[in-house]
């Protein structure tokens, strides 16, 4: 019997940890606005669906919210420009039919350096 309890309180424990907040979901423009929350429901990430592929801008957001990426899609393909943020670099990746095209990198130091 103790072993079971045991499971139970585990099984329970994990299921507590693994439960994040549900994005929200609205409909804009004949397309769904996906919005996913960081645990203390602050936005981690937004964008948009159609026809249940990924389509547009995506948006990403650290704890802070401070925009970390930048992402396009069209018809659930990555297209176009992404940017990255970090703390040393913004990245630049030009997507082509699907694929990486071109990377970019600037460093804050060389920018910071030129002024």
């Amino acid at each position: 019997m103790k072993k079971y309890i045991v499971m139970a309180a585990v099984l329970i424990g994990g299921l507590a940890t693994a439960q994040q907040k549900q994005p929200v979901l609205e409909e804009v423009n004949g397309m769904v606005k996906a919005t996913y929350y960081y645990e203390d429901g602050k936005v981690q990430q937004e964008g948009f669906f159609k026809d249940g592929k990924l389509e547009g801008k995506w948006i990403s957001y650290d704890q802070t919210g401070n925009k970390i990426a930048i992402a396009e899609y069209t018809q659930g393909e990555k297209t176009g420009k992404w940017f990255f943020w970090n703390e040393r670099n913004l990245s630049e990746v030009d997507y082509s039919q699907g694929a990486i095209a071109e990377v970019k990198v600037w460093s804050r130091e060389a920018v910071a350096d030129k002024n």
